[in-house]
């Protein structure tokens, strides 16, 4: 219990240096001060500091997947997923300018993948896609966010979030629809 405490412990007081900071700026010894533990702590939890970024990635994607509601638009599931971004936007701005800028990318992209393979089944449920084209489907529109996410982010994210979602949704509203429609005939060539 002692240990889930100061696991926990670390990974918050790690995020508000992160939002105060830059990760390069961020040493194990600041840490370790600031959370009251001695370094050997910290190196009893985590191998470094990347290590940690790393697992406040996994778990918030953890969340992402478990509070997915199939009854929300993309758009809405997409900016409930974002939640941890939207409220650490500085932490974010500081992993996206270090040397862990994949790291970021990919937990995104995995964010993006969660939403979009589950919206773009749910819209398939009356057209008869195959399993693959849905998931290439889904893949398209995962990049496509992915990017544009990426893209805001190196802006400086001086635009509201929520009005980015929107735009996107604007782009691929009834989209999503009409590329499964298109799947199927695509098939029907692919097997001529």
């Amino acid at each position: 219990m002692a240990s889930k405490y100061t696991k926990e412990e670390i990974r918050k007081i790690f995020l508000e240096m992160l939002n105060e900071t830059s990760l390069k700026k961020i040493t194990i010894k600041a840490l370790s001060k600031k959370c009251q533990i001695n370094r050997n702590t910290f190196y009893y939890h985590y191998s470094d500091i990347y290590e940690l970024l790393s697992e406040i990635f996994q778990i918030e994607l953890a969340k992402v997947i478990e509070n997915y509601d199939d009854s929300c638009t993309w758009e809405e599931s997409f900016i409930k997923a974002a939640k941890f971004a939207i409220e650490n936007q500085r932490a974010i701005y500081h992993v996206y300018y270090s040397l862990r800028r994949e790291d970021l990318s990919n937990y995104i992209s995995k964010v993006a993948e969660n939403v979009m393979i589950r919206y773009v089944k749910r819209k398939s449920k009356n057209i008869p896609a195959t399993e693959d084209n849905i998931k290439w489907i889904a893949y398209f529109y995962q990049c496509a966010l992915t990017e544009m996410l990426m893209r805001w982010i190196a802006s400086g994210m001086q635009e509201d979030p929520k009005a980015i979602i929107r735009k996107i949704g604007l782009l691929f509203d009834g989209n999503i629809e009409i590329s499964l429609k298109r799947s199927l005939t695509s098939m029907k060539l692919i097997q001529k």
